[in-house]
């Protein structure tokens, strides 16, 4: 990887985006290693849980890279209309990894430092929780540059907060701080730095890598399916879900390990 870091220790992937000397402004080749390392993540075994962190940058994620939003606007052919059709499949070739965020199997925890900036604001929503520090900020600055927000905030964000906050957000392109982002629900926690923050998400990584896998990969399935439907449908889905899936080893693991009072130790 070029753009990206990764290990995986006792089955928790620790994920960095590493352009430091570009606040982590994600160019091509960034966004198709997201792509690339989360469909992997999906398929591994080995893995539970992602963690997603900024690493040495300045910024968890200073948004698209310049140059990258300049060859996708400035594509030229003879015909408008199949310039237009051009320009529409980079954009969804862009909004693919976002999407392999949230639709990989395992739950993704993004720990959150510096700005967080327009196309790291979509990369965040699509994580399943949100940590940050204190002195972090969050920015839909596509407004300032003269564009709609197009790679998933304006359809996530109003899932995690107010329909009226995301509005001045994304109208207005202000900054959100830390503290504020906790309060509106966008973030479940701030942290005084980045060193605390981070030892706290290891230490939750830790404790959902300690749950049967099986549980867990169904539980962010249906928590999806049901932000996405009604209540008579989520519950309909549900019943058939686990007509499939409750007779795991992992219930009958669990089971034993209560009545035995030992800790239970799941298979992948």
């Amino acid at each position: 990887m070029e753009t990206l870091k990764i290990s995986i220790q006792k089955h928790i992937a620790h994920l960095i985006i590493n352009r430091p000397d570009k606040s982590n402004a994600l160019n091509q080749t960034a966004w198709d290693e997201i792509l690339q390392v989360f469909t992997e993540l999906d398929e591994n075994p080995e893995v539970r849980v992602i963690v997603l962190e900024g690493g040495d940058s300045k910024h968890f994620c200073a948004g698209i890279d310049l140059s990258l939003l300049m060859s996708v606007t400035q594509s030229q052919t003879s015909c408008d209309a199949r310039q237009r059709e051009k320009i529409r499949k980079d954009i969804l070739r862009l909004q693919a990894p976002i999407n392999a965020i949230e639709n990989c199997s395992k739950p993704v925890l993004a720990a959150i430092h510096g700005g967080c900036i327009g196309g790291g604001v979509d990369l965040v929503c699509a994580c399943d929780m949100r940590y940050c520090t204190d002195d972090t900020f969050f920015t839909i600055k596509e407004i300032d540059m003269g564009m709609v927000a197009d790679l998933g905030t304006l359809q996530r964000l109003p899932k995690l907060i107010g329909d009226g906050l995301v509005r001045e957000m994304a109208y207005t392109g202000r900054n959100v701080d830390g503290k504020e982002a906790e309060k509106i629900g966008m973030v479940n926690r701030t942290f005084v730095d980045k060193a605390t923050m981070l030892t706290e998400v290891m230490q939750l990584a830790a404790t959902i890598a300690q749950k049967s896998p099986v549980a867990i990969r169904g539980t962010k399935h249906i928590l999806l399916h049901s932000r996405d439907n009604s209540v008579a449908d989520g519950l309909n889905y549900m019943a058939t879900w686990n007509a499939g899936m409750l007779l795991s080893a992992d219930l009958q693991e669990a089971f034993e390990a209560k009545m035995t009072k030992r800790e239970p130790k799941f298979g992948n």
